[in-house]
Order: structure tokens, then C-alpha cells, then sequence
């Protein structure tokens, strides 16, 4: 089956990515908006429109019902699920599946194993990947886990089985910590995921987070290298880079080869990314986790390998092969992406929604902006801060990181605050400038500046 007209169940700067790789493929788009997502960009760029439900997303883009109903009526025979949302839910897949459409992404199966992340550690293993040392599988009970934790070694993480993004993660420094956050984790996993099962992985202190980009059809699959997600704050990435200044080519090799074992191992089809936290002082990685979808991150890959992800998603769901080789796929140059939130730093990144009054995008060789945003738009509060990202490309780090701070001092965004003062500042640290950083370098730097009192627009 062949699609004949696409519905994004999703909404923001990636429904707009999605809409404009669809149309570069002659795919006709219908896009999916609550109640208040009906005068937003999506809707006017998207060949039509239909409204799902109301503004909360438990009445629109998380309907599942509401969403292969809109597809029905409007003729739509596939569905996009973005990220966020449904995008790794595989009930959804099945349900598409089951409707007669097409779900644009991995099968429900390999979602299915992929989301539960004790069970994606047990697949890695059989695959020969390395992962951090931690539960085998979840665990249900605080006896087991202060079993389990006395031969992982603390510190250790708390992690919800079914987690993703950043979320449910607890650190634990000792049994008597253990005894008393393991209730409380399993309270929040339920609460947040509709399942309460956790499981425990050591935590290693001096840490990168890197991600390695694959694309399969099922059959053939390879990897666009790896992308630098270190500079995160609770868990949530603000800044990141293709490739990693931390490797070598030894280990970039290293890691690549290690997601195409997993990936093959899956039979995987669609776009995925398999997550690793690097251990700076042993020069090893360890598999943490698999997402089964596009990245909100996946420019920076387009930018040093000139491949376009989502247009790939497309044509491998339309049932087209992989033609891509390995040995054609070529690192060149270097690449970053700065998140623009509607957040206010010096607020404790408290959400700013509100009216965009004055909007310049910078320009420039090297330039990218993927954004829903126009001047005048009414930024609902009800969703993701989401606003635009700012992707820089340049031949080398230096000229990217340079090209980047250029860029933002063009910028201009006005009515609301964002984090694109944060980002000037970032660029004009050393640290950053050096690649010498971890998991927990920005929430420390942040503090730095608490401690001096010193605010992030003041310097900007």
C-alpha cells in the first residue's frame, strides 16, 4: 500500500518538518489540530486541516480515537506520530495498523520492546552491546531492589521501566535513600506512564550522553554517527552537536558498529535512535536506552550528512528500500542545534507562553531554523515550550560555534521570553567552546551563576 495522503498526529515545529518533507515527495497532508492549534502554522502551511478535540492534550493529540477518526474522514491512509505524544506508543502503531493505514515509524513490536526499558537492555545484550550495569529486569519490590543495588553499586539511577525524554529518573546514593524514594519512584512511573515498574542501573558520574542516528527498512540498516546531547538540564537537552568533540574515530567506529548490532538485531524499520552514556575516565560506552521515532535533535544530522530523515521515514513507509549504503554515508563538518523555549531562565526556565510581537530569524551560510513560530502567533500554554531550533552548520566546531553566536545575536524575538539568551551565554563559555563537559556540567554552571547572582539576560 501506497500512501496517498498523510495525517501529522502532532503539532509545533515538527508537524511543520513533517509537512514540508511530505509535500517535497508529492505526499498530500492533513494536519491534526486541537482547539487551539487551529490558527497556528501547521494548519496554514498543511494542505488542510481538521480539529481532533480540545486544547488539552489528552483530548486531542493524545485521542487516539479522535486521531484514526480524523484520518478516516479525511481520506488519510498513514499517519505521523512525530515525537512526543503517541510517537512510541505502540498500541497507537497497532491501532493504525489494524484501521488499514500506514503508521509512519517501527513496528508495534519493536516499540513494544524498545519502550520498556528493562526489556530494551536484555535485546541490547543479546545483540553483544554493552550496557551500564543494573536490573536485569524490572523489579516490584523494595527487597529485590536493595538485593539487586548491592551488587550494581551506588550510586545508582531509579528509572521507570516505560520512561522516556529525560523522565522518571531518580538518583539514589545509599540503601536508606533506596528504602525511601523506591515507593515514591514507582508512584511517579504510574502516574506518569500508566505503569509502575522500575528498574536500577549504576549511575556514572562523569558521564557524556551520546546518541547514534540509524534508518532501516526492515532488512538493510545503517548509521548517520553520533550526536552530543551532554548539555542537559533535569534531564532535558538544551544544546547539541554532530559529531561528538569527546571521540575518537576508534570509538566513533566503536559505536556506530554497536547501534547497526542492535539495529539489525531488531530488523528495524524507520528512523530510531539508540542512546549511551560515554564514561569519560574509562573511555567506554554503555547502551541506556532506544527511542523509536525522530529526534527533536535529528537536524544536526541532516547538517554533516545531507540526508533528510523525515523524508526517508516517508519512503521507506511507502514501501520504497533502503538505498542507502554505509560507505556512502560521509561525516563532513560540524553541526549544533540551540532549543528556543518559551521559558524564562532567570525564572527557574518557568514557561513564558504568550504573543510573539516582533520576529527576525538570522540568515547566513549555515543557517537553518525549523519553527512554527510567525509574528503574531498566540503561543498556547498547554503544550511543550517548545519554539524553534536554531541549526548551525560549519566546516569545522570552531566555524560552527562561531557562526552560532552570530546568529543568535541576530535574532530577534520578541513579547516573550526564551531561552535564547542562555544559549549566548553558553557559547561565550570556554567550557563549552573546549567540548570539555558532562551530564551534570550545566545544571552546574546554572548554579554558578545562582550562587553570584548573577542573571542569564543581564549578560547576554
Amino acid at each position: 500500500m501506497k500512501i496517498n495522503k498523510l495525517l501529522i498526529a502532532n503539532r509545533g515545529e515538527i508537524a511543520v518538518r513533517i509537512i514540508r518533507a511530505a509535500q517535497a515527495l508529492g505526499i498530500p497532508t492533513v494536519a491534526a489540530c486541537s482547539e487551539a492549534d487551529v490558527d497556528s502554522l501547521p494548519a496554514r502551511l498543511a494542505d488542510e486541516f481538521c480539529i481532533i478535540g480540545g486544547a488539552r492534550a489528552d483530548q486531542s493529540y493524545l485521542n487516539q480515537q479522535a486521531l484514526l477518526n480524523a484520518a478516516r474522514e479525511c481520506g488519510a491512509n498513514a499517519i505521523h506520530p512525530g515525537y512526543g505524544f503517541l510517537s512510541e506508543n505502540a498500541e497507537f502503531a497497532a491501532a493504525v495498523e489494524a484501521a488499514g493505514m500506514i503508521f509512519v515509524g517501527p513496528t508495534p513490536d519493536t516499540i513494544r520492546s524498545m519502550g520498556d526499558k528493562a526489556a530494551a537492555r536484555r535485546t541490547a545484550l543479546a545483540a553483544g552491546v554493552p550496557v551500564v550495569p543494573g536490573s536485569e529486569q524490572a523489579l516490584d519490590s523494595l527487597a529485590d531492589a536493595l538485593d539487586v543495588a548491592e551488587n550494581i553499586r551506588y550510586p545508582l539511577l531509579i528509572k521507570a521501566a516505560a520512561g522516556g525524554g529525560g523522565r522518571g529518573i531518580r538518583v539514589v546514593n545509599n540503601a536508606q535513600e533506596l528504602r525511601a524514594i523506591f515507593p515514591v519512584a514507582q508512584h511517579e512511573a504510574k502516574a506518569a506512564f500508566g505503569c509502575g515498574e522500575v528498574y536500577l542501573e549504576h549511575f556514572i558520574a562523569q558521564a557524556r550522553h551520546i546518541e547514534v542516528q540509524i534508518l532501516g527498512d526492515g532488512e538493510h540498516v545503517v548509521h548517520l554517527y553520533e550526536r552530543e546531547c551532554s548539555l542537559q538540564r533535569r534531564r532535558q537537552k538544551i544544546f547539541e552537536e554532530a559529531p561528538s568533540p569527546a571521540l575518537t574515530d576508534p570509538q566513533r567506529q566503536a559505536l556506530c558498529h554497536s547501534a547497526l548490532q542492535l539495529a539489525q538485531q531488531l530488523a528495524y524499520r524507520g528512523a530510531g535512535t539508540l542512546e549511551y552514556l560515554f564514561d569519560t575516565t574509562t573511555g567506554r560506552f554503555y547502551f541506556i536506552e532506544m527511542n523509536t521515532r525522530i529526534q527533536v535533535e535529528h537536524p544536526v544530522t541532516e547538517m554533516i550528512t545531507g540526508i533528510d530523515l523525515v523524508q526517508w521515514m516517508l519512503r521507506i513507509a511507502n514501501g520504497e528500500p533502503l538505498t542507502l549504503r554505509q560507505d556512502e554515508i560521509v561525516l563532513q563538518g560540524c553541526a549544533c542545534e540551540m532549543r528556543i523555549n518559551a521559558e524564562d531562565p532567570d525564572r527557574q526556565f518557568f514557561p513564558c507562553p504568550g504573543v510573539v510581537k516582533t520576529l527576525v530569524w538570522p540568515q547566513g551560510a549555515g543557517v537553518r531554523i525549523d519553527s512554527h513560530l510567525f509574528a503574531g502567533y498566540c503561543i498556547p500554554p498547554y503544550y511543550d515550550s517548545l519554539l524553534a531550533k536554531l541549526v548551525i552548520y560549519g566546516e569545522n566546531r570552531v566555524q560552527a560555534l562561531s557562526r552560532a553566536t552570530a546568529a543568535l545575536q541576530e535574532m530577534q524575538l520578541t513579547g516573550i521570553k526564551t531561552t535564547q539568551f542562555l544559549h549566548q551565554w553558553l557559547l561565550a563559555d570556554a567550557r563549552l567552546r573546549a567540548g570539555d563537559f558532562s551530564t551534570t556540567s550545566l545544571e552546574c554552571w546554572l548554579a554558578e551563576r545562582v550562587a553570584a547572582g548573577t542573571a542569564v539576560k543581564q549578560e547576554a
